[in-house]
């Protein structure tokens, strides 16, 4: 396990969009939450770029990677935005540049296949949580979502009990293990390339949004038959919105994540906000986490020395 550097006032955190083109006035109206943290902020050359659905081409999005992984004056980088293309630019990374250059990278979304190839290339702690132009940027943006980047200015043990949401037992038990996961259509995108999801002994993450019951009934079916259900120790059940069937004829989401999880024999807590929501309780991914049904908690270590 690789852990980052822990964030000081006057330090610099870097802005890059290896997915789709971010809202750039959402982008905009985002620094002022960093610099009122004393943080000053660059953003990548190729950040408003466009190639398509992408946030410029594969070569532009990998070098403002590859540029702010190697640059020294940069402390930290922060994804501006999901949508879709991490998984195009995964076999181009350069992991020994990041293996040698460790720093926070933060993002969640599509930035889920970065967060699983990166953690799984280098061992490198990463940090799934809310991103200038889809969450930061919004006039929605609330309190508790600020606070939780507090966790990056000091190593902090997060506590994850009902006092922050409604938490749900679909099967019983404690389980302790590195967590590792997030956007649930991505894990499954994983599935026989060379970045494969590693559940092995592991709590798995996962959450969504817009994928009606029977796309997520597909997603969960293919994660079991690739064993990644028996492999963990445990399933962290995040948000999962704008999931309501569109058809009358269908099972509910809550009928889905029984049927997959009910007789698992292992920790499954739903209820987590944490995805494409808010407030949305940021995470880091790498860590040791204690997920309890029980306590209907999760504890996870800290992602910075």
């Amino acid at each position: 396990m690789l852990i980052p550097k822990r964030l000081k006032k006057g330090d610099t955190i870097g802005v890059i969009a290896p997915a789709s083109p971010p809202n750039l006035d959402h982008v905009n109206k985002a620094i002022p939450f960093f610099e009122q943290k004393g943080l000053n902020v660059k953003i990548g050359p190729n950040v408003s770029r466009t190639y398509g659905h992408l946030a410029g081409t594969d070569e532009e999005r990998l070098k403002d990677l590859h540029d702010f992984f190697q640059d020294k004056d940069i402390d930290g980088i922060i994804c501006a935005g999901g949508g879709y293309g991490t998984a195009r630019i995964a076999d181009y990374i350069d992991y020994d540049l990041i293996r040698n250059n460790p720093k926070i990278f933060w993002g969640y979304s599509d930035i889920t296949f970065l967060h699983t190839a990166i953690r799984q290339q280098t061992g490198l702690t990463t940090f799934h949580g809310p991103m200038l132009g889809s969450d930061i940027g919004k006039d929605t943006f609330d309190d508790q979502s600020r606070a939780m980047f507090d966790q990056l200015f000091s190593p902090q043990t997060l506590n994850y009990d009902e006092s922050f949401s409604p938490l749900h037992s679909i099967s019983e038990g404690d389980a302790s293990g590195e967590i590792v996961g997030g956007n649930l259509s991505l894990l499954v995108t994983s599935i026989g390339t060379s970045f494969e999801i590693d559940t092995k002994g592991k709590l798995l993450l996962i959450e969504d949004i817009g994928e009606e019951p029977y796309r997520i009934d597909s997603f969960l079916n293919q994660l079991r038959q690739a064993g990644k259900f028996e492999d963990a120790t445990g399933v962290i059940v995040g948000d999962f919105s704008e999931s309501d069937p569109k058809k009358e004829a269908s099972l509910s989401l809550d009928e889905v994540l029984h049927f997959y999880f009910n007789n698992l024999k292992k920790p499954v807590l739903s209820g987590f906000k944490i995805g494409h929501c808010l407030p949305h309780f940021a995470i880091p991914l790498g860590t040791k986490g204690t997920l309890s049904t029980s306590n209907k908690s999760l504890i996870i270590e800290p992602g910075v020395h």
